[in-house]
């Protein structure tokens, strides 16, 4: 990998789907190296999967940047590569899932030079793996946050 690219490792866990979840990130950028995560008490795997790239874009401090996103989610992956969510854009995101998740990577996106790229889950990709460490590890934790976007979608009020 280039030295001026950063990259960007993300997984999400959820035990029970829905239940409680969490995510992993893994970023590194020349010879800096910086691990994340969180976990909720109710959440949903594609969710944390998602949120764990929003997290990490939001985390980066320069705009412009140079980024690979690596993730074992074809949910992800395929709804930008094969431009799925722009579709969801123009139908206001009718019958989808996560649609304030998706709302808020739309924000961050454009912000940066991105490529996302899939990686086999539970494999040979170290990094991966470590973030599924950390996503499982976070989703058993004793502080898990409300996913007010999954919780409050689910009591019928309505987010957007």
């Amino acid at each position: 990998m280039q030295s001026n690219i950063i990259e960007i490792y993300t997984d999400g866990a959820c035990s029970g789907n829905p239940g409680p979840g969490g995510y992993g990130i893994v970023m590194k950028y020349k010879d800096q190296r910086k691990e994340l995560s969180q976990g909720f008490r109710l959440t949903t795997n594609n969710r944390m999967e998602l949120l764990s790239i929003i997290i990490a874009l939001e985390s980066l401090k320069k705009a412009n940047s140079e980024v690979v996103v690596y993730s074992d989610s074809k949910y992800v992956i395929d709804s930008i590569n094969l431009g799925w969510v722009h579709g969801w854009v123009k139908k206001n995101f009718k019958d989808k899932a996560n649609p304030d998740l998706w709302k808020r990577f739309l924000l961050i996106h454009p912000k940066h030079a991105i490529k996302f790229v899939w990686v086999k889950g539970h494999a040979s990709n170290k990094e991966n793996n470590r973030c599924d460490e950390l996503a499982v590890a976070a989703s058993k934790g004793k502080h898990l946050l409300i996913d007010e976007g999954y919780e409050l979608s689910k009591k019928g009020d309505k987010l957007f």
